[in-house]
């Protein structure tokens, strides 16, 4: 059977820039779902959440899935499994690599309040 865990990628905060990415090192883990759960917004503000993956070899990150801009409050799950079906800014039909990156990016300053949290399952 499968273990399944979560962990806190950014925890609740109002931001109004891009804050750093986080990396993720995960041995095994066969998907994933990105939860991002946005509490309040302040005029128009624009965050478009990615997820990377990282090439050893390279030494380089590559997109995996980018999602659409959120812009006000609201519940976004961002999902990457092989087995899931493929859906565009949601659903990326891939595996993980051992090492990847959520990151928000910020196209302005107003501020969004949020959250990020990951759920995996391990193979």
């Amino acid at each position: 059977m499968a273990d399944k865990y979560n962990r806190s990628i950014y925890q609740s905060a109002a931001r109004t820039a891009t804050p750093t990415a986080i990396q993720v090192d995960d041995d095994n883990v066969q998907g994933i779902q990105v939860i991002i759960d946005v509490t309040a917004s302040a005029a128009t503000p624009s965050v478009v959440p990615t997820i990377d993956g990282f090439d050893p070899l390279s030494e380089k990150w590559y997109n995996l899935l980018t999602g659409s801009a959120i812009t006000g409050t609201s519940t976004t799950v961002l999902r990457i499994h092989p087995e899931l079906t493929a859906a565009a800014n949601l659903t990326a039909q891939d595996f993980l690599p051992e090492v990847y990156r959520v990151v928000m990016t910020h196209a302005d300053a107003d501020s969004i309040t949020y959250t990020v949290g990951i759920n995996s399952t391990s193979m």
